[in-house]
């Protein structure tokens, strides 16, 4: 997955359909024809949602398994004495808090995305 795609709603979709329904409304179609349209542009919006709650799920899963190879990682901060001398060291565990900062966040996002907005 690419984290510099910009990010896209689960309503989008939606959106995108309304805007071909006001085309096709412009269009001179009989009422069974007009239906069956309808109908069809009903199932791409459905599987459209269904596309990108699995494309979020699935980001949030990576995101969970990131976190549990860095927390691994972090088990050597046990291994390291309040003396250390080489601070560089201290400097490479900030980091990978910080690591498991960020796809904390962009896992807690992916799940918001999914869950809608909150009543």
């Amino acid at each position: 997955m690419n984290n510099s795609d910009p990010v896209r709603s689960i309503a989008e979709p939606d959106a995108l359909v309304e805007r071909i329904r006001s085309i096709i409304g412009t269009v001179a179609l009989d009422c069974d024809c007009r239906q069956r349209v309808n109908d069809a542009l009903g199932r791409f919006t459905e599987m459209e949602r269904q596309r990108e709650i699995r494309r979020h799920l699935l980001s949030s899963r990576h995101r969970r398994a990131a976190i549990a190879g860095l927390v691994e990682l972090l088990a050597e901060l046990d291994d390291i004495s309040w003396v250390e001398t080489d601070r560089g060291v201290l400097v490479e565990f900030a980091y990978l808090f910080e690591d498991i900062s960020e796809h904390a966040l962009r896992g807690a996002a992916d799940l918001r995305r999914i869950g809608g907005p909150l009543s």
